[in-house]
């Protein structure tokens, strides 16, 4: 095929182009015109424009009856630009392709070109699938789950109408299962094969996402004989990717991956088959496996206002700032032991200006790392080897961030500088303080000011950490009549601190974990997302 041709699009003849990596073409009527590097402006814009191979969704041919509709003016361009003539059928072909409009959203755009040869068209037809049929990362066949119940209860919908069209024209054939019950998908993925499909899709929230990592998770572990109920545990990664199509309350996972809270833009991110890497923590008590966490494990405040809002499910995603405001007005305060290991060979801190993107290099240089350690025959456990701290008092939140936490209401998230992949998780400790400094930290979450720049609040990143409340819930006594009886002495130097119990729950990703001690331990880069990562920068290609 030749490396060029010359077509009709919007009634001007254009030069499409093709190499390995880029699709383009470009007006010949701008190209000999004083005015061309205006309109072109130097990066390839105006009526000049390319696309890399890699984010071509599909490209289809149509036969057109007749004459085209544009052939008046085509023919007052043939004594110029062309020796075609307006009697002669044109042949169409269309490209679709991903396009960027604000704030990390992208878009299916398309553009059709016509050729009056139609040897000329099935050429190009067949060999921009060539290029598309090289991409071998994109997948052919997914495992779909569909929480109807998440949300505002429109998962079904929004996959029907937004996300299977566009799974439909990339040639993706989906195997589509709508959840009866909770757990559904988690029990669903330990028994079926997975070897027959290239992905695992979830439509719906942050639980929805849980429940698959879990069963996802599990099954790998138990194929490959790990038991998961050793905290010390090498878990082996996952191989299949895992996509997200957002149709829940907060999304926080897809915003904080993706940059935005968009079924379509969630839904090309598949299609072009992108990777990404992400961390996840286990969570254990007493070596019993308790939970998996990708994004955030909140201890005190947190906890509190997941277990009130369970009992206010009637009041919708409201319930979420009711339980907060309530919560936020009780200022309870906890009394344990932090005791976690710092991460002394990845790079960055929780306080740097960086930002996990597209391409981190952080994440980059955490995963050379993984390999690294991965190819060694005998790999030590070298946490009992490396120096433990200690971090003892009376909290009002610990928070542990996998990921920023970013979402609609806090952009910036719990921990700006939080990395995807880094084999890390940063450890936030907010010392018992006034309501109005605690607020002043609340307020923070939702702006770009410096949340960590407050005395009561320390951060640390850390590969692991043990918490240990001061009333351990397996002793014989109730530590809940230890905590009526003392509750005096326990808050006597802080009158404002109304702790009416001694332990609070962890909040899990939104799911409640009842015992407050517990062990945590960060897996790197366990399993991967159908995501690119939050990209620098979003300019549109048209």
């Amino acid at each position: 095929m030749a490396a060029a041709a010359r077509v009709l699009l919007n009634g001007q003849v254009f030069e499409i182009s093709l190499n390995e990596s880029v699709f383009s073409w470009k007006s010949l009527r701008l190209r000999n015109s004083p005015s061309a590097a205006a309109a072109r402006g130097g990066r390839g814009e105006g009526e000049n424009q390319s696309v890399p191979v890699s984010e071509i969704i599909a490209v289809c041919k149509t036969e057109v009856a007749g004459t085209c509709k544009e052939s008046g003016r085509w023919q007052k361009m043939t004594s110029t630009t062309t020796s075609f003539t307006p009697e002669q059928i044109l042949h169409d072909f269309t490209v679709y392709y991903v396009q960027r409009s604000k704030e990390h959203h992208w878009c299916c755009a398309e553009v059709t070109f016509y050729c009056s040869d139609q040897l000329l068209c099935n050429q190009w037809v067949q060999a921009l699938q060539r290029r598309l049929d090289l991409q071998g990362v994109r997948p052919k066949n997914l495992l779909v789950f569909i929480n109807p119940f998440g949300g505002k209860q429109l998962g079904k919908h929004i996959y029907d109408k937004k996300v299977a069209p566009l799974f439909q024209l990339a040639s993706i054939t989906t195997e589509v299962i709508v959840t009866e019950h909770a757990n559904h998908a988690r029990d669903h993925l330990a028994e079926v094969d997975l070897r027959i499909y290239d992905g695992i899709v979830c439509v719906g929230g942050d639980g929805m996402f849980s429940e698959v990592i879990h069963g996802l998770i599990c099954q790998t572990q138990k194929i490959a004989g790990i038991d998961q109920n050793d905290p010390n545990s090498k878990l082996v990664a996952c191989s299949l990717r895992i996509g997200i199509i957002p149709a829940g309350s907060t999304d926080c996972i897809c915003y904080a991956t993706v940059g935005v809270n968009d079924p379509v833009t969630s839904a090309l991110h598949i299609i072009v088959g992108d990777s990404q890497p992400m961390d996840v923590s286990s969570v254990h008590h007493n070596n019993t496996f308790l939970k998996y966490s990708v994004s955030l494990l909140g201890y005190g405040f947190y906890g509190d206002v997941l277990k009130d809002s369970e009992n206010n499910r009637w009041m919708g995603p409201s319930r979420y700032d009711f339980s907060g405001f309530k919560t936020f007005l009780s200022h309870q305060c906890y009394e344990g032991t932090v005791l976690y290991l710092p991460a002394t060979e990845t790079l960055g801190n929780p306080r740097d200006e960086s930002r996990c993107t597209a391409g981190c290099y952080v994440c980059q240089y955490s995963g050379k790392l993984l390999d690294l350690s991965n190819n060694k025959q005998e790999l030590k456990h070298v946490a009992e080897e490396e120096d433990w701290k200690v971090v003892k008092g009376k909290f009002l939140a610990i928070n542990a961030a996998n990921m920023s936490c970013a979402c609609s209401k806090s952009p910036m998230g719990l921990s700006p500088a939080a990395h995807l992949a880094d084999g890390t998780i940063d450890l936030i400790l907010v010392r018992k303080c006034s309501r109005f400094n605690f607020l002043r930290h609340l307020i923070r979450h939702t702006n770009k000011d410096d949340q960590f720049d407050l005395a009561f609040v320390e951060v640390y990143r850390v590969k692991q950490f043990i918490f240990t409340p001061k009333y351990s819930e397996e002793d014989n006594i109730d530590i809940r009549d230890i905590g009526k009886n003392l509750f005096g002495q326990f808050c006597s130097d802080h009158p404002a601190c109304g702790c009416s119990q001694v332990n609070s729950n962890w909040n899990c990703d939104g799911e409640i974990i009842e015992h407050a001690a517990v062990e945590v331990r960060v897996h790197c880069q366990l399993i991967k997302l159908f995501v690119r990562g939050i990209e620098h920068s979003t300019q549109k290609t048209s």
